[in-house]
């Protein structure tokens, strides 16, 4: 027998436990590899010791927030629930949150409900309603019909979240066919970082108009490119300067997403754990009425790169 075959036996002759406990430090995807590799080793890969430690070290307590029933995870072995989360997204506190881990990643991620943000005269009838959307994750959307200040906001604890990720912000959203006033002037974008003692920040700016209008959205980035350079705009300042172009985006699920900004977690800061994200959409430049926005939520997940 070569080298190679007095290796493989040497690891398959260590105890399952012990070869659970080294699978538990790689990932989900090279547990899920070492199955492969002999009985033993399959075993090992599908142990709850491996498994517990890629679940988030709260999701007990997620789960408890769960709108519906946990019954059905209370018997799961942990491969089986970890693969489910990432599979069907949960509920939580009382429908205004979904939890999931990201299907490429794994990593913790969360969608915030509309009823979850921070909206700018959102409970004035005569410049937001709520309506019924099956075709949304949620039960309600909010939308606009008739505001000058337009500013929506939310904010999400980096506890919550994954360690060593770079997260991203997006705002999902859709236009009714009347829709009106949101694409003539830029709506700033701001991601804001706060540990109680300092901050950092991060801008953009982005046009609201629908994403499959290409020549539309061409037309306005040439147009803030010559203002900016021009500097002749009373709405589009030298403070403008530096903030990042970002354009909505088209999903999957049939809605729209812009990127408000993005952050780092990393392993163990000293002040990660106490740090609050606050994102924010803010249409106020310019005066003018606008309407038509449907408000989904903002989704806050891994940035792949």
């Amino acid at each position: 027998m070569g080298s190679e075959g007095a290796i493989l036996f040497d690891l398959n002759s260590l105890p399952e436990g012990c070869i659970s406990t080294v699978l538990s430090l790689t990932s989900p995807i090279d547990a899920c590899k070492s199955s492969v590799v002999s009985s033993t080793f399959r075993m090992a890969s599908d142990s709850d010791v491996v498994w517990e430690r890629f679940l988030p070290s709260d999701y007990k307590q997620i789960l408890l927030r769960s709108v519906n029933s946990t019954h059905s995870f209370e018997f799961l072995r942990k491969k089986e629930l970890y693969l489910r989360l990432r599979r069907d997204p949960i509920m939580l506190d009382n429908g205004t949150k979904i939890f999931s881990l990201d299907k490429s990643t794994g990593k913790i991620q969360y969608l915030l409900g509309a009823r979850e943000l921070s909206i700018a005269d959102g409970n004035n009838p005569l410049c937001w309603s709520w309506k019924l959307a099956p075709e949304s994750r949620f039960s309600e959307v909010t939308v606009l019909r008739s505001i000058t200040n337009l500013k929506i906001c939310g904010k999400i604890k980096t506890s919550m979240l994954s360690p060593e990720t770079t997260y991203a912000a997006y705002l999902i959203v859709k236009f009714e066919e009347w829709a009106y006033g949101l694409d003539s002037i830029p709506s700033e974008l701001l991601l804001v970082e706060n540990d109680g003692n300092s901050s950092t920040s991060n801008k953009g700016i982005a046009y609201l108009s629908r994403a499959n209008d290409k020549k539309k959205q061409q037309m306005q980035q040439l147009f803030f490119a010559n203002r900016m350079q021009m500097m002749r705009s009373k709405v589009i300042t030298k403070e403008d300067q530096g903030k990042g172009m970002r354009v909505l985006c088209d999903r999957n699920d049939g809605w729209m997403e812009i990127e408000l900004g993005e952050f780092y977690i990393s392993e163990g800061g000293k002040n990660d754990h106490n740090k609050e994200v606050k994102m924010s959409l803010m249409g106020v430049k310019g005066g003018q009425l606008k309407g038509g926005l449907i408000v989904q939520g903002i989704e806050v997940r891994p940035k792949l790169r």
